[in-house]
C-alpha cells in the first residue's frame, strides 16, 4: 500500500503530467493522444508516455475507439473511478474506521468534538508532509497560486477529485466531486462524517494559509452533485 501511494505521488510530481491529469479531470469526456499533444505542445509519443504512466497508477483508464475512417482504432483516455482505492482499499481499515468513529460518537458531544479534531489533525499532518515533499522552505513566501497547486496535488493523492477556483487573493472556491469517506458515510450518520471531512479540508487549508474561515456551501450527503466550500483568508490582526 505504501509503495502504491509513493508511486502515485511520484507520477503526479511531474508538472506536465499533473497538468495533463488536471486537464482530463476537468474535461468530463474522453481525450486522445493527439488532443493532449496539441494542448500541451508536446510530441504525441511524449503525450502517450504521460498518459500511460497516469493509467499505470489507475488515475486514468483507456479504451480503443474506432475512428470510422479505417485504419487502427485510436486509444482514448478518461478519468478513472478507482483513485480512492489507492488510499483506502482494505476493508479491514474501513471497518476499523467505522468502529473508531462509532466509539467516539458514543461519547456524545465530546466525542463529536474529538471526531472533528481528528479530521483537522489529519489534514494538518497531510499538508505538512506535502509541504516537505514539495521542498517548500517558507510557506509564507509562496504565492497563492503556488499554494493552490500544492494543495491540489495533495488532495488528488488523498483520493479526491477537486476543482479549485481562485476568486481573489483571499477567497478560494473549492469543489470536491467525491468523498474519501464514501464507504463509511452510508454506515455512520452523514452529518458527523461531513463534519470530519470538512475539518480535514480545513486543516489542510489553514496549514497553507493560516487563519481561515471555511464555509460549506453544499454537500454530496445532502443530495448535491459535489461538496462545495468557500475558503476566506482572515485578515491578520
Amino acid at each position: 500500500m505504501e509503495n502504491e501511494t509513493l508511486k502515485l505521488t511520484s507520477v503526479l510530481a511531474d508538472p506536465t503530467r499533473f497538468a495533463i491529469y488536471d486537464y482530463i479531470s476537468k474535461a468530463h469526456r474522453t481525450v486522445n493522444v493527439q488532443e493532449v499533444a496539441d494542448k500541451f505542445g508536446i510530441h504525441p509519443n511524449v503525450a502517450r508516455l504521460h498518459l500511460s504512466k497516469l493509467e499505470d497508477v489507475n488515475l486514468l483508464k483507456s479504451e480503443t475507439e474506432k475512428t470510422g475512417r479505417g485504419g487502427r482504432p485510436s486509444r482514448v483516455y478518461t478519468l478513472s473511478d478507482e483513485v480512492i482505492s489507492l488510499q483506502f482499499p482494505p476493508r479491514d481499515y474501513q471497518l476499523l474506521a467505522k468502529i473508531a468513529i462509532e466509539t467516539l460518537l458514543s461519547f456524545g458531544e465530546e466525542g463529536q468534538k474529538a471526531l472533528k479534531e481528528m479530521g483537522r489533525n489529519f489534514g494538518r499532518e497531510a499538508a505538512k508532509q506535502a509541504i516537505h515533499k514539495d521542498r517548500i522552505e517558507n510557506i509564507r513566501n509562496m504565492s497563492v497560486e503556488k499554494k493552490i497547486e500544492s494543495i491540489e496535488r495533495l488532495v488528488i493523492a488523498q483520493g479526491l477529485k477537486p476543482q479549485i477556483e481562485l476568486i481573489d487573493q483571499s477567497t478560494i472556491r473549492f469543489h470536491v466531486n467525491n468523498c474519501i469517506f464514501h464507504a463509511t458515510v452510508h454506515q455512520v450518520e452523514d452529518h458527523n462524517i461531513c463534519q470530519m471531512h470538512s475539518h480535514l479540508l480545513e486543516g489542510i487549508f489553514e496549514t497553507y494559509f493560516g487563519e481561515i474561515d471555511l464555509i460549506q456551501d453544499s454537500s454530496i450527503a445532502l443530495g448535491a452533485l459535489a461538496c462545495q466550500y468557500t475558503m476566506v483568508k482572515l485578515p491578520i490582526h
